[in-house]
């Protein structure tokens, strides 16, 4: 039985509405590693999911992403719908007109400020008046986003964590214009999706990303004095403070040159306590981005 202080988000608000059904049709713009994720989210709960892509390369890699992501979700019992079910509920394009008629359309584009003005500006064009709006960005302020709409109150930040089919966090980042039933709405949405939302106020990085960073950027600073190696770091916090990942897995999971655009963003709006170490960039430079380039504090035999 499930008492009040269960029942409570994490964020010591009110409960919200608990899990509802999430739009019957929702749009991803950008089909990489956390686009693809989130997609994979909302095919699972069941909802039609378009994803736009910048060409038809871009796409069909894209769909290849969706399609063996849903196919490991079956493998694991992770879901009773079939694959061919799936596969049909997604649809790639390269034409951001194909998001009219959705619910939802979240931004999984770079972490670029201008990309993502521009990015969120040609979705609004596009879709209903209703149409919920969000930024999966993970370090930049939502009131730089925002006023490139002409409706604010519609748009969100939903986080969501890479991977996305295995996180169970979606960080819903809630900007000044947002409307308090926009973020009812997405709270269960993300309850939907079988994951915990945590709600936070527009800042910059965030909950998540903040504290994420200052520990990855100390653990960096570290290796580049040679205090301890990677392993040993990350062993410090995995076996001393339970931590599932150690920062500089972690680090590399998530993509060094991910790391850097926050560690950039943070660095010019909070300070040099965010300032990126030279052996970050270093490695960005040198290609080393992590996992999906197969090398980065670890090597890695499948990127």
């Amino acid at each position: 039985m499930t008492d009040a202080a269960d029942a409570a988000p994490r964020d010591g608000s009110p409960p919200g509405p608990g899990p509802v059904a999430p739009p019957s049709r929702v749009g991803v713009l950008g089909g990489g590693r956390m686009g693809a994720g989130i997609a994979h989210a909302f095919l699972v709960a069941g909802s039609e999911v378009t994803v736009v892509e910048r060409d038809a390369e871009a796409a069909e890699s894209a769909r290849g992403r969706i399609l063996a992501s849903v196919a490991d979700s079956i493998r694991r019992g992770a879901t009773d719908r079939s694959q061919a079910a799936l596969a049909a509920s997604v649809h790639l394009s390269t034409d951001v007109s194909d998001f009219a008629g959705a619910g939802l359309v979240v931004e999984a584009v770079p972490e670029d400020r201008d990309l993502k003005r521009d990015a969120l500006a040609r979705i609004e064009a596009v879709v209903a008046g209703d149409t919920v709006l969000a930024t999966n960005t993970s370090s930049i302020g939502l009131a730089a986003l925002a006023d490139a709409l002409r409706d604010p109150a519609r748009f969100l930040g939903l986080h969501f964590f890479n991977p996305v089919p295995a996180s169970r966090l979606v960080e819903i980042v809630v900007g000044d214009a947002s409307a308090a039933g926009v973020v009812e709405r997405a709270r269960g949405w993300v309850e939907t999706l079988g994951k915990t939302p945590i709600v936070v106020a527009d800042a910059p990085g965030f909950a998540s990303s903040r504290l994420g960073l200052a520990l990855a950027l100390e653990a960096i600073r570290m290796v580049e004095a040679g205090v301890a190696s990677p392993a040993n770091i990350d062993a410090a916090m995995e076996l001393g403070y339970r931590h599932p990942a150690g920062p500089l897995r972690t680090t590399d999971i998530v993509g060094l040159d991910v790391r850097l655009a926050i560690a950039e963003e943070l660095h010019a709006t909070l300070g040099d306590r965010f300032a990126p170490p030279d052996l970050l960039r270093r490695m960005v430079a040198d290609g080393h981005l992590g996992r999906k380039t197969g090398r980065g504090f670890y090597e890695w035999s499948s990127p």
